[in-house]
């Protein structure tokens, strides 16, 4: 059966991806270090990398060379994406969780005990998904608003 291919299929292997980033593979494991991005991994553990990731590693580029943010910055501000608003996560388990009570790492990069996202993959939730390029943290953000 065929399936065409989409922005979301993880096709790109690490040195590729870094070689149409025009960055080193040891930038995209650092990015990866630090929580900035979620590559998929195969079962023999190497790393793919979809149209969407590399998307989503341009935006931190610019982040990084035109707006002068440092990495710790940029995951500040990916700390302060209302995950429990996207995900509608009960109340009763807000004031548990990490994401919601801090402000140093993203959701996708703490451990979740006893929520509604202690099972989720990360990679393919809704929160770490709707982030994948710089424009779509303002508009999600924008509508969640309103």
């Amino acid at each position: 059966m065929y399936t065409p291919i989409t922005n979301e299929i993880p096709v790109y292997t690490i040195s590729n991806a870094a070689k149409l980033l025009h960055i080193s593979v040891h930038t995209l494991r650092m990015y990866e270090r630090e929580g900035l991005i979620i590559p998929f991994k195969k079962e023999s553990n190497q790393r793919l990398y979809s149209e969407k990731d590399l998307e989503r590693i341009r935006c931190i580029r610019k982040a990084i060379t035109e707006d002068k943010m440092g990495i710790d910055g940029i995951r500040k501000m990916l700390s302060l994406i209302p995950c429990w608003g996207i995900i509608n996560c009960p109340i009763k388990e807000r004031i548990e969780c990490k994401a919601y009570i801090g402000y140093s790492k993203p959701c996708w990069m703490l451990k979740h005990k006893n929520n509604v996202c202690e099972n989720k993959n990360c990679r393919e939730c809704e929160v770490y998904s709707s982030f994948g390029n710089c424009q779509s943290i303002k508009e999600k953000l924008k509508e969640l608003i309103h």
